[in-house]
């Protein structure tokens, strides 16, 4: 490709995370200056570091930060930038901010406002599809969002069905109803996502397609008419409407097939005029497809589709932003092999997926495969923004190669300091429907089972905890003892005894692990039965050890009240004994604590209020989705110390509700 003209010279990037850090990236190999702009929350992020400059544009709230299309005009021009690209999320699709962006004289590494305008709103894009002829699913498009209105169109559309923000994506805002007793709540809830998220509450509602598969085709058009796809990706790994794993080019797909929605989401763009990176979206089943969606701009999973092309797409929307034609021109782009994405996300997959916030204590990602992440370690995950951690994204000959590749990359990640759901994503990647292909939207819900942790002890891993544990109690005990007398006994290794061996019980996990010291050694009573282990442990946490007969190599990494253990892939963390815990006596006592921090944005019950097991008693928002806090047994209301718009922490005393029966 020839060099790209010297008349961008400052780019800002009106976002944060892994995508403003790739943009950043593709920007400087292509001799441009970056600006990033930043939240309060994350004035020490990665994207900050990585930019030529750097502006604060306000409190940590996407609101009052990165949706603040003043604030981003202002650190624009306090910058000298010349042009703006939104990335992904936040103000990416919001056809007044690419405005905005012209008015101010900058160039908008987007498309045009009004192909941004047609299809920003889904209800918009699915009435202009109907008009040209495009399939697309059974639902009600319409402007009046009265809840009369909407519960009419329910009615006529029939359940199950599928209520959906129209201003955004990433699964906020989108709610399965199953019955119309569930309706009003689900269209409630929706709609504060949908106005959290995006700054618009409407909704719209589609017939729901249970065993359909979610299939995109990545597409680009210049200002002189050119256009050409870029293959499709198969993104119908889902769990809560947020895509988990992505791939390219789809399994399954005819060339047949392949072909029609190519045409149609070619056909789709040039019917808004449509400049730039775009994705349309399409649900297919039983062969047929209908149209769901245009994403006006760049896709998270993007990266598979570079993968199999060679192409940057980030370079591509610069140069199209610039008014250069299209690098090249469809009988020029060829797919080759396959590409497969993971999301690591800061994620509880034990307590059904719960956004986790904490500091990232050790964090090392894999070689030999692209690593998209805007996190490092020693970083802070917050409450304010999406958990996803990285993208990981791994390539074959073919697609049993590509997921071999994967599944060993996630087994070498190492990640410590949040719950995250790398061990979920290695469960799906071995699930053998996925791997022959045999997979819907539903896949990973009817699969929770099978997918969920045993939740047993692995004697390996909890045999390295009890080595780790107890050499760092040997190091104590060296660096405690008497500098003027070194060779004294009682500053050797704890398990010394003047008698002979000693025994000594080491506390995992609720484990009490008996230990008699031998020489070189321990014999440890494990649940499955003794193991004598050897081996040392160094202060970085490197283990080598022989179990028995086997040897073993593995880390361990300590916390103020944990262990995690990392061994060949496998991962276990065991809670240490910690005198302050105190969680267990709250819950005894009636105490419902925070699962996560966030904020209170509906209370259900007043104080003194008698409710039932299972009864909703407020919901809570945090990066940007809403939990429900349900009543674990029937019981009255004792104290409530929280309303509505109230900030709480993690494991903070939601309420207390006092138990008119036993709880069970």
């Amino acid at each position: 490709m020839t060099a790209l003209p010297a008349t961008i010279r400052r780019l800002l990037v009106a976002n944060r995370g892994e995508i403003a850090v790739r943009i950043c990236a593709t920007a400087r190999r292509l001799g441009i200056a970056t600006v990033a702009v930043f939240s309060e929350a994350d004035a020490e992020a990665m994207h900050v570091a990585v930019a030529d400059q750097a502006f604060c544009i306000g409190p940590p709230p996407a609101q009052d930060s990165y949706l603040d299309i003043a604030a981003i005009l202002a650190a624009a021009r306090a910058s000298g930038a010349d042009s703006i690209h939104p990335g992904y999320g936040f103000l990416s699709e919001n056809p007044l901010f690419a405005e905005a962006c012209s008015a101010a004289g900058l160039v908008f590494v987007g498309p045009p406002a009004a192909a941004m305008r047609a299809m920003a709103s889904k209800s918009a894009a699915k009435a202009l599809m109907v008009e040209a002829g495009v399939p697309v699913v059974p639902g009600y498009f319409g402007a009046d969002q009265s809840t009369a209105a909407l519960r009419r169109a329910a009615h006529q559309i029939g359940y199950p069905l599928l209520i959906k923000a129209a201003a955004g994506g990433g699964g906020k805002g989108m709610k399965i109803v199953s019955a119309p007793g569930d309706f009003a709540d689900a269209l409630a809830s929706a709609q504060r996502e949908a106005s959290s998220a995006f700054g618009d509450a409407t909704v719209l509602l589609e017939k729901y397609l249970a065993q359909a598969r979610h299939i995109e085709m990545q597409i680009f058009a210049d200002r002189f008419g050119n256009q050409v796809h870029l293959f499709e990706r198969d993104c119908s790994l889902q769990r809560r409407y947020q895509k988990v794993i992505e791939e390219a080019p789809a399994c399954r797909v005819t060339p047949d097939l392949r072909m029609a929605l190519a045409e149609t989401a070619l056909a789709a763009a040039a019917a808004v005029g449509y400049v730039g990176a775009g994705t349309v979206e399409f649900i297919v089943e039983d062969g047929q497809f209908y149209f769901m969606e245009m994403n006006t701009r760049l896709q998270v999973e993007h990266p598979v589709t570079e993968a199999i092309t060679g192409l940057d797409l980030v370079e591509w929307q610069i140069r199209v932003a610039r008014g250069e034609p299209l690098p090249l021109r469809q009988p020029q782009l060829v797919a080759r092999g396959h590409a497969i994405e993971a999301r690591l996300y800061a994620e509880d997959p034990e307590r059904d997926f719960l956004p986790q916030t904490g500091l990232l204590q050790h964090l090392r990602w894999p070689e030999g495969v692209r690593v998209d992440s805007g996190v490092r370690q020693g970083d802070r995950i917050g409450r304010h923004y999406d958990p996803m951690l990285a993208k990981i994204i791994a390539v074959g000959a073919d697609r049993d190669q590509a997921i071999a590749r994967l599944d060993r990359a996630l087994a070498a990640t190492e990640i410590v300091g949040v719950a995250n759901n790398r061990q979920f994503l290695r469960a799906v990647l071995a699930q053998p429907a996925f791997v022959a292909g045999e997979f819907d939207t539903q896949f990973l819900a009817r699969n929770a089972a099978s997918l969920r942790s045993s939740g047993e002890s692995d004697p390996t891993l909890l045999a390295l905890a009890a080595l780790a544990v107890l050499r760092r109690a040997e190091r104590a005990h060296r660096e405690s003892a008497d500098p003027a007398d070194p060779f004294s006994p009682w500053g050797r290794a704890a398990g010394w005894r003047l008698a002979g061996a000693a025994s000594v019980t080491v506390t995992l996990d609720g484990h009490c692990l008996a230990v008699q010291y031998e020489t070189g050694g321990f014999l440890l009573a494990l649940p499955s039965g003794p193991c004598r282990v050897q081996g040392d442990c160094d202060a970085a946490g490197n283990l080598s050890a022989r179990l028995d007969a086997a040897r073993i190599t593995a880390r361990a990494i300590f916390a103020p009240a944990s262990l995690t253990l990392l061994c060949g892939g496998r991962e276990a963390r065991f809670a240490l004994p910690d005198p302050a815990a105190a969680a267990a006596s709250q819950a005894a006592a009636g105490h419902l604590v925070a699962p996560m921090p966030g904020q209170v944005t509906k209370l259900f019950v007043a104080l003194g209020a008698m409710v039932e097991k299972g009864a909703p008693l407020m919901v809570i928002e945090a990066m940007k989705m809403e939990h429900t806090i349900t009543a674990p047994w029937r019981g009255r209301v004792a104290k409530l110390p929280f309303v509505v718009g109230d900030i709480v922490p993690d494991s903070a005393d939601l309420l207390q509700l006092d138990a008119d029966a036993t709880p069970e």
